[in-house]
This record gives structure tokens, sequence and C-alpha cells, in this order.
């Protein structure tokens, strides 16, 4: 793929990360450039919620080598290092995050949600007439379908709820859009409803990090899949001309796995 900027938007460089006497995350590596997806992929316990909460400033890093070191590195931002110590100081560079419990409030309607700790006001009162506007606006734009911007959250389906929760991350108009296992709990067309929204993010030049399990998805959408094995990188693959095998191999650390030996059965079978 074409970077449309020489610079990563984002780049984790030899960052570590340690919780007591366990090191979560050990010299990680990664670029995110603009006008890219790239997929966060690993085993349970591979590190990615670690790395995920460390850029959203949920976990900052030790940058002090103290009791022992086991901490460090240092983030990057459009090529300058800088602190990210709190969720606030992720937010103001331009990291959005949309987690995979999406902390939409079920009794209000979409509009509410997506303008909720970030409301518009006229003359001291709430401006709803704008807020719906932009609201709609805004889904327009991402060719989000929804019934209506006024119906409750509760009523809407599970992609159309990840779709709201992602809108919501653009008002503060980021430049990273990190998505949690954004489609773990949906169907076929759910599923794709939210790849498709996960390419518009991409076209309008954002740079996304997408944490999955689900390969498909990857192969759907990613440009660079990223492997965190045990912590550390364990690969960083091109999605366009990696097999999943391959992939799957370094998710695992395994040269052979029930992937790989039903793939050499396949090959075997066509000769």
């Amino acid at each position: 793929m074409v970077h449309m900027s020489v610079t990563p938007v984002l780049a984790l460089r030899g960052v570590s990360q340690r919780f007591g006497a366990v090191q979560a995350l050990i010299d990680i590596e990664l670029e995110i450039y603009a006008g890219e997806v790239v997929a966060l992929v690993g085993d349970n316990g591979a590190g990615k919620s670690t790395l995920v909460k460390t850029i959203a400033g949920v976990h900052p890093i030790d940058r002090g080598s103290r009791g022992g070191g086991g901490g460090g590195g240092r983030i990057e931002w459009g090529g300058v290092p800088v602190s990210i110590d709190r969720p606030q100081d992720a937010q103001r560079l331009g990291v959005a995050t949309v987690y995979q419990d999406l902390a939409l409030c079920d009794n209000l309607d979409v509009v509410g949600n997506l303008y909720l700790g970030r409301e518009l006001h006229r003359r001291g009162v709430l401006d709803e007439v704008e807020m719906e506007r932009r609201a709609r606006e805004l889904l327009h734009t991402l060719a989000i379908r929804i019934p209506s911007v006024r119906i409750p959250v509760a009523s809407l389906s599970g992609g159309q709820r990840q779709t709201v929760a992602i809108a919501r991350s653009l008002l503060g108009e980021p430049r990273l859009v990190i998505l949690d296992e954004p489609t773990a709990a949906l169907g076929v067309e759910q599923t794709a409803q939210v790849l498709d929204l996960v390419e518009r993010l991409r076209e309008r030049g954002l740079a996304v990090l997408l944490v999955s399990h689900n390969m498909a998805d990857v192969k759907a959408v990613a440009d660079r899949v990223a492997v965190l094995r045990l912590g550390r990188n364990n690969g960083v693959f091109d999605v366009r001309s990696t097999s999943q095998e391959d992939i799957v191999s370094a998710i695992t650390g395994a040269t052979e796995n029930a992937v790989t030996r039903r793939a050499a059965r396949t090959a075997e079978v066509q000769q």
C-alpha cells in the first residue's frame, strides 16, 4: 500500500510494560500510518489489551528503570516523542479508542449518545436542533444506516450500536482510531456493516488499529497485520502477500499446527 506520509501517525519504539512481577510487553515496535488499517492479532494473553491501553493512556509506560527495569521505550506522534500518561493525553493528541463494551447509554437516543459529554449549547440551553443536524450529517457521510437518530440505542442491532460508537469517536476529529474487537459478537451481515465503516475511516485518511481474533475480518480490511506473541513482536505482515497459515503460525508460535497441516493435506490432494 502507498503511505500518504513518510512519518507514521503513531510509532512505538521499544515499548515495554510491566505490572509487578509480570512483564506484559517487551520491546514492542509498531508503526501506523495515515490512511491504513493495521490489525493487531495474537492469542489470549499475548498483550493486545495492554498495548491498546498503553496507547490510550490507561497504562502509561514506565519511563524509568524503577525496581530493576522492565518498563520503558517511547511513543512518537507524528515523529515527535510524546508522553501519554492519562486517557485525556491520548484524546488531546487525536487518539480515539472504541472498547468492546462500547459504553453506550441504552436509554438515550442516537443523538444523545453521540454528544454525551460534549453536548452543544446555545444561549445556555442544549441545542438539540444543531446536535441532531450534525448527527444526521455525520452518519450520512459515514454511510451508516439507522432508522432514526431519535430512537433509543437499546432498539438498535449489535452492528448498528457498534457503528454509532465508532461514529461517536470521530466527533473529536481523531487521527488514529483504535477498535477493540469491533465484530466480536456480531453476525455476518452486521460484521459486514462494521467492516464497511472501517474501510470508510481509511478512505478519510485516518490511521486505524483493529484488534481482532477473526482472520476473515483481518484479511478483508487490514493492510498490515502486527502479531503479538507472549508480549513480544512476532512479525508484521503485508496482508495481500501473506497466507493466513503464516499469520496463524506467528500467532501460535508453531511452525506446524492444525491449520498448516490442513493446508498441507489440501495441497497433497490437489497434486
